[in-house]
């Protein structure tokens, strides 16, 4: 018998985050590990009138690691033009992620990493400017299984609780739970936008940016589930300052933790890391915008409490903020182009603020408007 909440969280992802409609044409981007969940997702783009197309992703697993050790460099160079096509032309793209090692990329080389990352910029432009025009909508969660709950120093049926409490997937209705959050958080957005210059101080950074002409976007659900934060793109050439993360960065299953950042006129000019430094500088190379901001955001999901491993929760940790080097969203008025978006970490929790245009708006991981 399938898990009811298995069923509201696919039933959430369909007619809330996407809102399919009769008729488009919706893409499940999904996983073998992830394929419970991608029965339930294809059962309600069904009922909801979507024309569904399942496409297997291998990048995270066992045939992923295959592909990256033996590939030469004209392989991993080529991108299928069918998932060029289903980039192009889907209306709805529904990404499920799992995986049975979440360090399986660990010993590959990274520098064939990133001439992969570099090779599929294309897509995830396309993506990105495609979903900015309103012609793609899309969504990502993650399927609860035995890797993922092994990051998270939990067993499978604690971290399944965790997973269903987070996206609301444990409630009688999760979409009105999701829509109350959306109105709290709008409120917030409303009184950032139109603002132009941030300070962000505490014992672990010292940050200047400015988000003149750059719009705040109110994450509720409508992309990532779980969701929780608040972001926008700062202007590229503004950041200046230090910040050291406090939580590790997980990038492809390879763990760097310790990450210390310096920015000058926007640009990252000193990177540091007690654990894989070596794997975070070839990352930062990868192309003329992976030195530079694409994202701050402040995380508003205070049911997320404890590091998991998992960006797509950890980042939205109430009383953290996060930062992305490499592509900006452009809804936010972002200009950076990258073939990497990378987020990092910080806790705000201990005597830590953030102004706006002199204001003080967040202190020690609480909103004081």
């Amino acid at each position: 018998m399938t898990d009811p909440r298995l069923s509201n969280l696919a039933r959430t992802l369909v007619n809330y985050s996407v809102k399919v409609a009769p008729n488009e044409w919706v893409l499940i981007y999904t996983c073998a590990t992830a394929l419970p969940l991608a029965k339930e997702v294809l059962r309600h783009v069904l009922r909801a009138g979507g024309n569904p197309t399942i496409y297997l992703d291998t990048r995270e697993d066992e045939l992923g690691s295959i592909f990256m050790s033996e590939a030469n460099d004209s392989q991993i160079d080529w991108i299928s033009p069918v998932e060029t096509t289903l980039y192009e032309k889907v209306n709805v793209l529904i990404n499920l992620r799992a995986t049975e090692n979440t360090r399986s990329m660990t010993g590959v080389d990274p520098n064939k990493q990133r001439r992969r990352a570099a090779a599929r910029r294309e897509l995830s432009d396309l993506s990105m400017i495609r979903s900015a025009e309103g012609k793609l909508r899309w969504t990502l969660t993650q399927y609860p299984c035995y890797a993922y709950a092994q990051d998270a120093d939990m067993s499978l049926g604690e971290y399944e609780d965790f997973v269903y409490a987070a996206t609301f997937s444990d409630q009688p209705d999760p979409v009105q739970t999701w829509m109350k959050i959306h109105q709290e958080q709008e409120r917030l957005v409303e009184w950032l936008n139109g603002k132009k210059q941030l300070l962000v101080r505490g014992p672990n950074s010292d940050l200047k940016l400015s988000v003149e002409g750059r719009p705040f976007i109110n994450c509720s659900g409508s992309k990532n589930m779980p969701d929780g934060e608040i972001f926008t793109g700062p202007v590229e050439d503004s950041v200046n300052g230090w910040v050291k993360f406090t939580y590790p960065a997980i990038h492809r299953g390879v763990e760097v933790d310790g990450v210390e950042l310096e920015f000058k006129d926007g640009k990252v000019v000193n990177a540091r890391a007690q654990k894989n430094e070596r794997y975070l500088l070839s990352l930062l190379d990868i192309d003329a915008g992976s030195r530079y901001l694409g994202e701050f955001a402040i995380g508003t999901n205070y049911g997320i409490t404890r590091f998991t491993k998992s960006i797509l929760y950890d980042e939205k940790i109430g009383g953290s903020f996060h930062m992305a080097v490499g592509a900006g969203y452009p809804e936010t008025g972002s200009l950076n182009r990258s073939a990497l978006h990378w987020d990092f970490i910080c806790d705000m929790r201990d005597n830590s603020e953030i102004l706006a245009d002199g204001e003080l708006f967040y202190k020690n991981g609480k909103f004081l408007i």
